[in-house]
Order: structure tokens, then sequence, then C-alpha cells
């Protein structure tokens, strides 16, 4: 892998302010049906009607109004109604609703997927050529059909635009990363060689050339135009188009998780006309129309109203919906509630009140909360009833050690901060009702991957202090440091200088739970002479930290991966060196050994050989110590027990619902 990489850091930092705002909130699922009970007073609910009988009476729950559904989940406004653009994570169950791809991910299960606008596909026997059949009745929300030049024009728009995260999740994949990171253009995969062998026009070799042409054709696109065609069915590029309701993806390299990456939003395929109409495709740049109004999709949904900074956006049932006669996955059937309105960051009293007021019917707060929700909540049931339980999701909480600045630079040093912390207490503070509702996972790849997690069974870091301090005398002669006890001794050399403190960096604001867990590392630290200090710091700070003498010594962040791969989405990302920096490898860990075999192990089809690979890298991972793992939170969310059907999944690492999926049963609750 080359240095391209690094140009999907925007949308990992996207994904670092979601994943913190998680923290701040997110908290159970897990089994959360072993959680006792909770009994609420019953009251007199003004949504509800009452029916006696002789033993008792009967409360029927139900909205206000039936054609509506509120949703004040989403703690953060989306940054722009572009799914070329857009990247943060809060922003995806509006996407799906809107957006459509040719394959979607699964709600039984997210590490496959269901087809969407596509009716069925196949992919060859080496994992690099997918052919999908388009629904020849799939329309977008004008009217107009869906066909294979509006999904050529769809990726090689997001490509050639080269905004996370569009481009970036096709990097390597669909396009030449290393071509891109030396011409400053992101071109879909032959591209030059399509144009240069239609036209006569000498485009191989000439990225500038080559975009400038690739613009003016999809900022004018004629898909009818003989030329056009032309360039579009030369067989030798990312995407070929082979008849009007057929299209194949020709991957750069062979990649069994191609399917998964397209099923993400960036793989939205949306209405060539109106684009052309609002700015045209322009190679590096967003289109600030689609930014701020969206684009014609095929969903389920179409956008009604966008409040100004994006804080309410209301959407209403697509009048013309394809998928309405037709069987189709429940991902993609039509919608039952009409109208939609989603209410972004909304406090965090508004969205306990809401949902206990029954004016919210989808709503979100984080573990320490969870009681404020169940006291005021007027009907007797169990938590089960309003908190919907997914489980963990893949992903990792840690604090990177910048292993390329003094004095984290020296191994030892990491192993004594590692065995100082007290792992146990940091799960208790995920405890509700006696219940830990998060998982201690031993980075960099989620559980959720099966066998590609830990493949040698590596134990956890230990809570061992003694061990610790055997780590931290050894590091203090490698650095000419030493360190003054709680009890007044000293540890490490005495020639040298008395460690300084170290800075951990966070974003700001810092939740309630975050600074809970940093208190307990902060003091556990204290335990063997390890001062830590915290600083808040804006997006706009985070950023900086390209090199690693401008990274700060410690940085508490989070990542999920943006489709399901353990390898090209979790393990890289954090420890390849070509995504060091903002959002990625926050360590800065270089390794000679991983940086050799991450040049071919994404692209190993063979399973066993992938998972041996990974064993040796997770052994050179763990033993050089790089990160601190700490917990990650089960997702959840509250659902009123009247909206029934609701599918969930997991897309671009996070817990997302349909909104389509979604109705309204009334609901008996016995007072």
């Amino acid at each position: 892998m080359n240095s391209p990489y690094k140009q999907a850091i925007s949308k990992t930092l996207a994904i670092v302010i979601a994943l913190l705002v998680i923290v701040a909130a997110i908290g159970v699922a897990f089994y959360i049906q072993s959680v006792s009970p909770h009994t609420i007073s019953p009251i007199t609910s003004t949504t509800s009607s009452t029916q006696s009988t002789t033993s008792q009476t009967y409360q029927y729950l139900s909205p206000s109004n039936s054609s509506v559904l509120i949703d004040v989940a989403q703690t953060v406004p989306p940054s722009c109604l572009d799914p070329a653009t857009d990247f943060l994570d809060e922003v995806e169950p509006l996407f799906f609703a809107i957006y459509q791809q040719l394959v979607e991910p699964n709600g039984s299960n997210y590490m496959s997927v269901v087809p969407v606008l596509a009716q069925n596909y196949t992919v060859s026997p080496n994992y690099q050529n997918y052919t999908f059949y388009i629904r020849p009745y799939a329309k977008f929300s004008n009217g107009m059909p869906v066909n294979a030049s509006d999904v050529w024009f769809s990726i090689y728009r997001a490509i050639l635009m080269n905004q996370p995260a569009g481009a970036a999740d096709y990097i390597c994949i669909l396009y030449n990363g290393t071509q891109s990171a030396s011409t400053g253009f992101a071109l879909p995969y032959g591209i030059e060689q399509a144009i240069e062998n239609v036209t006569g026009i000498h485009t191989i070799g000439n990225a500038s050339l080559t975009a400038t042409i690739l613009s003016n054709i999809l900022s004018n696109f004629n898909p009818t135009n003989s030329t056009i065609m032309k360039i579009m069915e030369y067989p030798y590029q990312a995407v070929v188009v082979k008849g009007n309701y057929t299209v194949q993806f020709n991957t750069l390299e062979p990649y069994r998780f191609f399917l998964l990456d397209i099923a993400g939003t960036w793989g939205a395929i949306v209405y060539p006309a109106f684009v052309d109409q609002h700015g045209g495709v322009v190679p590096n740049q967003p289109n600030n129309y689609a930014d701020l109004h969206g684009l014609i999709g095929s969903g389920p949904y179409v956008i009604s109203s966008v409040s100004e900074g994006f804080s309410t956006i209301v959407i209403k049932a697509n009048p013309n919906y394809w998928a309405i006669g037709h069987n189709v996955p429940p991902e993609a059937e039509p919608p039952h509630i009409p109208i939609i309105e989603i209410d972004y960051g909304f406090t965090h009293v508004q969205r306990v009140e809401d949902f206990d007021k029954n004016q919210a019917q989808i709503s979100y707060v984080g573990v320490p909360y969870i009681g404020q929700v169940v006291s005021g909540y007027p009907y007797k049931l169990p938590l089960s009833d309003i908190l919907v339980d997914f489980g963990s999701t893949p992903g990792v909480q840690t604090i990177g050690m910048n292993t390329e600045k003094y004095p984290l630079n020296i191994t030892d040093l990491r192993l004594a901060i590692l065995h100082a912390i007290n792992y146990s207490q940091l799960m208790s503070l995920y405890s509700y009702n006696g219940t830990t509702l998060a998982s201690l996972p031993l980075g960099p790849i989620s559980p959720q991957y099966g066998a590609y997690y830990n493949p040698d069974n590596l134990s956890f870091y230990t809570y061992n202090v003694s061990l610790a301090l055997r780590y931290l005398n050894e590091a203090g002669y490698q650095g000419s440091f030493y360190v003054v006890l709680p009890n007044g001794s000293t540890i490490g050399d005495t020639n040298g200088v008395q460690l300084k403190p170290l800075t951990v960096v966070t974003l700001a604001p810092i939740s309630e739970l975050q600074q809970e867990e940093l208190d307990v590392v902060s003091a556990d630290l204290e335990q063997i002479g390890i001062s830590i200090s915290v600083m808040p710091v804006t997006f706009s700070v985070l950023e900086s930290y390209t090199t690693p003498l401008s990274s700060p010594n410690m940085e508490f962040i989070g990542w999920t991966p943006d489709w399901p791969d353990p390898i090209l989405q979790q393990m890289m990302p954090l420890t390849d060196i070509n995504f060091g920096g903002p959002g990625g490898n926050a360590a800065w860990f270089n390794n000679s050994y991983l940086q050799q075999i991450y040049a071919k192990l994404p692209f190993i089809t063979n399973e066993s050989e992938q998972i041996n690979l990974i064993a040796k890298a997770y052994n050179v991972i763990y033993n050089s110590a790089p990160y601190v793992w700490l917990p990650v939170p089960y997702s959840y969310y509250f659902v009123q027990p009247y909206v029934k059907n609701t599918v969930f999944t997991v897309a671009d690492g996070y817990l997302i619902y349909f909104y389509n999926t979604m109705q309204y049963e009334p609901f008996n609750v016995t007072s």
C-alpha cells in the first residue's frame, strides 16, 4: 500500500467525531433482555385509549399522529446531503431512505448484502469481476428509469470529485491510489485508456486532461451519444456498461469484500440530469447545491424540507416509488409511515423528555442516563419493550501512543502503561443495573469478524502493577529517565531526567463518560509515577496532526470500519504507516514486516492464508503495544413499543434503521 490511503483521512475524521459522540451516548445492547425489568408507575396518557375489564385496565399506547414518525436519536446533524460527500455516521438512516445502491447491507446479517436496485448479481471465481442486473422497473423519485449508465455516472462522479466518503472508499479498489497521489486526480481505473481508444485523444499518462474530459462527459451527460456510449462500454475499466440494465465492476485487485463496500451510501445511484442542472461534476470539488439540497435518488422517501444547519429534516413517502407491487427485500419495501421528521442535535434533556412524553418515537441516551428514561416513562413495561437491542458492532476505542516520538517510542514504556491500567474498572463505567454494557476486545480487529479476530487467542493485557513497574524501570534506562512513585521512591535511571507529564488529546467537548475513563487511566498511571494531562482540541486542531513530531504523546480516539472488512477497514487503518495521522494510525505505528504483508493481505482470496498472515500481524502488534484498547460500548436505541417491524443493520460502522419498514400498531399497556 502507498501513501494514497491518506486520502481516506477526512472520512476517518468524521468517524472520530461520530465515535466520540457515541462514547457519550451509546450503550446497552447485547443481552439486554437479561436485565431485570423495571416497573414504572402508570399515568394517564393523552395518546392512549382505555378499555375496562373485570380484572384490569388496558391502555392502548399509540402515536399522537399516525402519519408522522419523529426521530430525535441522531445527536449530530449531517455535514451535507450529497452521499458522495457526507461522511458522518448519523446521516446514514436518512441516506438509506433517500438514496439506494445496487446492493445494501442485510438487516439480518450486516456481513452480507441484499439486492436492491440490482435484482441479482454474479461474482467471478477470482473475486475481481462483479456483474449486476438492474431491476428493469426501478425508477428515480422523478419517475425516470434507473439503468446501467446511471450507475457508471454515479460511481465515476464520486471518484472524480475525490471527496470523502465517495472517493476514499474506492481507493486501490476502483482507482489507483499511487496515481492519484502523484497526479492530484482520482481517476477510475481504465478511463484514460477508454477515452484514448474511443476518441483518439492522447489521455494515457495525462491525468489532468483525462479529468477534464471526464468532467465534461459527466457534466453534460448524454448516454445516447455514440462516443460516450462507446467509452462506457470499453471493457477494461472500473465500471463497464454492458446493456441497458447490466453493469460490470472490475476491481484493480481480487477483492472478496467488494459487495460490502458498494453497499455503503457512497455507492448511491443518483439521477445524472439533476446533477448537471445544478453544477455538474468538477474534479476534486464537492457540489455545493447537492450538499445543501440533496439529489434525486430512488429510495422510498424524498426530502420535503431542510431547516438551517440541517437541524431538522423532513422526508415524505416517495409517490413514484418503484418497489410498490414488486417482491423486494424488507430493506427496500415501500414505506408504511408517510412522514419522517428527524431532529438532529437535540439536547440530552430533550431526547429524554420527548421519548417519555411520547412526542418522539426513536431516541437515544448514554449508559449513565438510561435510568432517567426508565424512571420517566409512564408505563409498567420491561426495559426490553422500549430498548431495542442490537449488540456490539465492529470498531475500537483506543488511546494511541505515539510510537515515533520520545518517550513513547520506547516499547517497554508503552507496555508499562498497558499493564498499569485497571480494565475491570473501566468496564464498570458501562454497568447498568448489574449488567456490563460494553465489550473489551483486543484490537485491532473486532470479534464480529469471527476467525479473523485474534487468531492465536492472545490474552488481553493484564492489570499488573508489579509487571508495569518492571517494564517502566527498563524503559527508564533505555530512555534515560526516572519517575517518582507515590511513596517517594524512584524507578528508572536516576542519572537521567524526571519523566514529564504525557499529554492525552481528545476531541472537545469531553463527555461525562469520556472524562470518567480518562480519570481511571490517569489515577492508574499515577500509581507508577506517570502523570498525564488531558487536552481537548477542536476538529481543526486534530487535522493538524500530520506528522509524528506535530502529534501529541497520546490520542484518545475511536475507529469504526466504513464497511465490514477486518483488514482494509480495521487492521490496516490502525497500524499501516500510510494511514498515519488524523483519525487513522494515531500511534504512527510503523513496522517493516507489516508494511510488507499489507501490500497483499487485503487482496488475498484464500481465507486460510489471510488468517494465517493476520495471526502473524496480531503478534507483532501485540508485542509492540501501540494502543491502549478501551471498552467498546454496546449499541441500542429507545423505540416506542408501538413501532413495529424495525429493521436494523450496520452501515458505515454505525447502527442504523430503515424508516420504510417501520409501522404503527397500538400497544397494550396494563395499568
